[in-house]
């Protein structure tokens, strides 16, 4: 019998023709649908759909009852918190098949999705964005924004380890655990060291 490169709990279910990467766990009652592509080191939990296609970066962490519907992908270091979902397909009915119609949404490095959270399809979010708990996402969503609420609105900015960032008068920013330097130009966030 060969070994796997990952770690997948007995009562997990891992469907044929997906790659899964070295390090990677997948918990309790999981299931990994056809085709799908899932880094190294990462970490599903329990309960989570991951449907057929979707494509997971490295060090992807899927925290427990997350659903990621086809047409997903997340880049490198993305953090999808308890109970939040993706849709993919914006206007969805029992009774009519729609497979051809899935809107391809992005989660870009670093990003993070907290919990009870809802990405409505079609959409990008950008590289260390922060969704607050509960959030329904509806467009896009710029690097480094913190976007709260129903529907979801930019209140703020935040560093790559998630403090909400202060800009002084000269549009610059210092992380408070990191002490990374940010800029703000044209309503965009950058890191500049």
């Amino acid at each position: 019998m060969t070994q796997t490169p990952y770690l997948a709990h007995e009562t997990a279910i891992i469907d044929d023709g997906c790659t899964i990467g070295k390090g990677t766990k997948i918990w309790h009652f999981s299931h990994i649908m056809p085709n799908c592509i899932i880094g190294e080191q990462c970490n599903i939990g329990q309960n989570v759909v991951i449907s057929p296609d979707v494509v997971l970066g490295r060090n992807v962490k899927v925290q427990n009852n997350v659903s990621i519907y086809t047409g997903v992908i997340c880049e490198d270091d993305v953090f999808l918190g308890p109970s939040m979902v993706f849709t993919n397909i914006l206007n969805p009915r029992s009774a009519i098949v729609r497979k051809s119609e899935y809107k391809q949404t992005i989660v870009k490095k670093g990003a993070s999705i907290g919990a009870n959270s809802t990405i409505v399809c079609g959409i990008t979010i950008g590289e260390y964005a922060l969704i607050g708990a509960g959030a329904v996402v509806t467009k896009n969503v710029k690097p480094y924004a913190l976007v709260i609420g129903n529907p979801a609105r930019q209140t703020g900015w935040v560093s790559e380890y998630g403090h909400k960032l202060q800009f002084n008068k000269n549009n610059t920013a210092i992380c408070p655990e990191s002490s990374q330097q940010y800029i703000l130009e044209n309503d965009l966030v950058q890191r500049f060291n």
